[in-house]
């Protein structure tokens, strides 16, 4: 099955007409911007690839009944996100409720092709993090623990080799050889809910961690102006850094500096979608906390108004907002969804060539001089192998 339309690219602004077939880019031609087809096309642009997904709609990924039905039903979900990849995010919780939930979402990989080309690979955030109030967030303090070799290995046994990312605490004296052994292993290693001292994470990215996970927060609410960890791991080149930028997570201001800082080619943007996304505001029962959805979409542990509990909004609403608040362009805040972090991950994020694999997002943005304040994405058709698995193209 073949299928072609006109769509312009999302980093050159220039219309071209594609040929999809057998899964991949078979054919890309110019086409005039005077030809009728070119003049309400859509944008163009790889996939979206988000490395940090909980779960939706009530469902968690890591929960002790999840089931390879339920896995599937997630994926779904994320498609009329434009996501075409993701690493469902298993959080901290006891061994046999990680065992469980690892090892579902392997099977559910191992039993369906599809849903294995839309899951590259596994997100462990925790259990070896900060078990400090503020630096764990919302999860469980009795659960947070020291980085353990032996207890990961079990679990990586259990994922059938999926993990592919974890995130841990510097501050923990097992945190540079844990690193080491992991990263030789071919995992890729980041930083997050700590409350390290400088040395420690320069130990940590000399062990090899690559990333700061949600960077600005997970942290104390209060901290001392300078040195701190978030200062620390802003200032370290060899750390790419994980932005929500849901307009909840981080002010305006402080992701104009982050980006600033670190430069669009090594920030990444994240969703942080929590399970309980997308659901009414109230409160609610979560697998970390009892939460609470406020009017505005703000997701808190209940009780409160400061500690989030993941985000409420996707990927998309975060490349709109990082366009306003960094003042980038288009071609940078696509690409800190699609080419950063399939570059973190070593995924291919193909050029909209001939040639390719077509996991390709066709969109439209709200034209310039309209309203703005609520995110607007429009997702028009998300194709992976080439496939169209949501819209119509």
């Amino acid at each position: 099955m073949t299928m072609q339309f006109v769509a312009r690219r999302f980093d050159t602004g220039v219309p071209f007409r594609y040929q999809i077939g057998d899964g991949r880019i078979v054919a890309v031609e110019p086409c005039a911007m005077s030809d009728p087809s070119a003049s309400h096309c859509p944008w163009i642009a790889p996939g979206l690839i988000d490395i940090q997904i909980n779960g939706y709609g009530g469902h968690e990924f890591c929960a002790g009944d999840l089931t390879p039905e339920l896995v599937a039903q997630l994926v779904d979900k994320m498609s009329p996100f434009g996501v075409a990849q993701f690493l469902p995010t298993v959080t901290t919780a006891g061994f046999d409720v990680l065992r469980h939930s690892l090892a579902t979402i392997g099977r559910a990989c191992e039993e369906s092709a599809e849903l294995a080309r839309r899951i590259p690979g596994i997100h462990l955030e925790g259990p070896y993090i900060s078990a400090d109030d503020g630096p764990r967030g919302a999860h469980p303090r009795e659960h947070c623990r020291p980085p353990d070799w032996e207890e990961f290995e079990r679990l990586q046994e259990a994922a059938g080799g999926r993990i592919r990312l974890v995130t841990l605490s510097a501050e923990y004296e097992q945190a540079p050889a844990f690193i080491a052994r992991a990263v030789s292993s071919g995992v890729v290693v980041a930083i997050g809910h700590t409350a390290a001292e400088t040395a420690q994470i320069v130990a940590a990215t000399d062990a090899g961690a690559r990333l700061s996970t949600h960077l600005g927060n997970g942290a104390h609410p209060l901290l001392r102006r300078h040195p701190n960890y978030i200062w620390s791991q802003l200032a370290e080149d060899r750390l790419l850094a994980s932005l929500i930028v849901d307009g909840h997570h981080l002010s305006p201001e402080v992701v104009k500096t982050f980006v600033r800082a670190k430069s669009p080619e090594r920030c990444i943007l994240i969703s942080d979608l929590s399970g309980l996304a997308g659901l009414p505001p109230g409160r609610h029962r979560g697998n970390l906390c009892e939460v609470e959805i406020l009017p505005e979409g703000r997701i808190v542990v209940a009780g409160q108004r400061r500690i989030l509990a993941g985000a409420g909004l996707p990927i998309t609403a975060g490349i709109v907002n990082v366009m306003q608040f960094a003042g980038l362009d288009l071609q940078h805040a696509i690409a800190m969804a699609t080419r950063n972090p399939a570059r973190l991950l070593d995924l291919v994020c193909g050029d909209l060539a001939a040639g390719d694999e077509a996991n390709l997002l066709l969109f439209d943005l709200p034209s310039r001089g309209e309203d703005q304040q609520t995110p607007r994405f429009n997702v028009r058709a998300l194709l992976v192998h080439g496939r169209a698995v949501y819209g119509v193209v």
